[in-house]
C-alpha cells in the first residue's frame, strides 16, 4: 500500500480522516458541555446546535472522502478500509446527535451522574479515535505503529468501561425509580451513549485491521 499524499487535483485522504475526527471531538465536546449546563435551557440549546453543526459538517466530509474515491486510481489504502473508516466514524456523531435529539424528545429535565460518567467515557473514546486517525499517515514508522495500536487499546478499554457503567446505571435505575416514564426516558439515554463507545470501537477494530495490515 502507498502511503502519503494523493495527486494534488485529487486532494488527501488522510487530511479528510482528521478533518472528520476533529468534527467528532468538537461534537462530543458540544454534547458533554450541554450535559453539563444542562438545567440552562439556553445553554443547553446552545450546545446542542453546536453538535448539530459538527454533525452536519462532518457529513459534507464524508460525502467528499466518498466523491473523491470515486475520481482516485491509487488509494493510499483499500477501498473498502477507506470506505469503512469514514463512515464508520461519521456514525459516532450521528449518534451524539441523536442522544442529543431523544433527551429534547423525550423532555428530560435533569441528567443523572450516570449521563454524565457515560458522557466522560463518551468523550474519551472521540478524542482518542481523533488521535488514533492522526497517526494513519506514517505507519511505516514502528513508533507510530506501535502508539496506533495502543491508542485502539485503550479505547477498548474505555468500551469495557462504558459498559460497566451502563450495567450499573441500568440497575440502579430499575431498583430506585418509581416513575416509569422517567425509568423509560433514562433507559432509552443510557443505551445510546453506551452506544458511542460501541461506534467508537468499531473505528479502532477498523483502524487496528489497518494498522496490522500494512505495518
Amino acid at each position: 500500500m502507498i502511503f502519503g499524499k494523493l495527486l494534488p487535483k485529487d486532494g488527501n485522504f488522510f487530511e479528510l480522516f482528521n478533518e472528520h475526527g476533529q468534527y467528532i471531538v468538537a461534537g462530543a465536546r458540544s454534547f458533554m458541555s450541554m450535559v453539563q449546563n444542562y438545567e440552562d435551557k439556553v445553554q443547553r440549546e446552545k450546545f446542542a446546535s453546536e453538535v448539530d453543526a459538527a454533525e452536519h459538517s462532518a457529513d459534507k466530509v464524508t460525502a467528499e472522502v466518498n466523491r473523491l474515491l470515486h475520481r482516485t486510481f491509487i488509494t493510499p489504502l483499500d477501498r473498502e478500509q477507506i470506505h469503512g473508516l469514514i463512515n464508520s466514524m461519521d456514525d459516532i456523531l450521528d449518534l451524539l446527535q441523536d442522544s442529543s435529539e431523544v433527551m429534547a424528545l423525550y423532555d428530560v429535565q435533569h441528567v443523572t451522574e450516570d449521563v454524565v460518567r457515560l458522557c466522560e467515557i463518551s468523550l474519551k473514546c472521540c478524542e482518542r479515535v481523533q488521535h488514533a486517525v492522526t497517526l494513519l499517515p506514517k505507519l511505516n514508522v514502528p513508533e507510530i505503529t506501535e502508539a496506533a495500536l495502543k491508542t485502539c487499546e485503550e479505547i477498548d478499554r474505555l468500551e469495557s468501561d462504558a459498559d460497566r457503567v451502563m450495567r450499573s446505571a441500568m440497575s440502579r435505575l430499575f431498583r430506585e425509580e418509581a416513575d416509569t416514564r422517567e425509568l423509560i426516558k433514562l433507559k432509552a439515554i443510557y443505551e445510546h451513549l453506551e452506544t458511542i463507545s460501541d461506534r467508537c470501537e468499531d473505528v479502532a477494530n477498523l483502524i487496528e485491521g489497518i494498522v496490522l495490515e500494512n505495518s
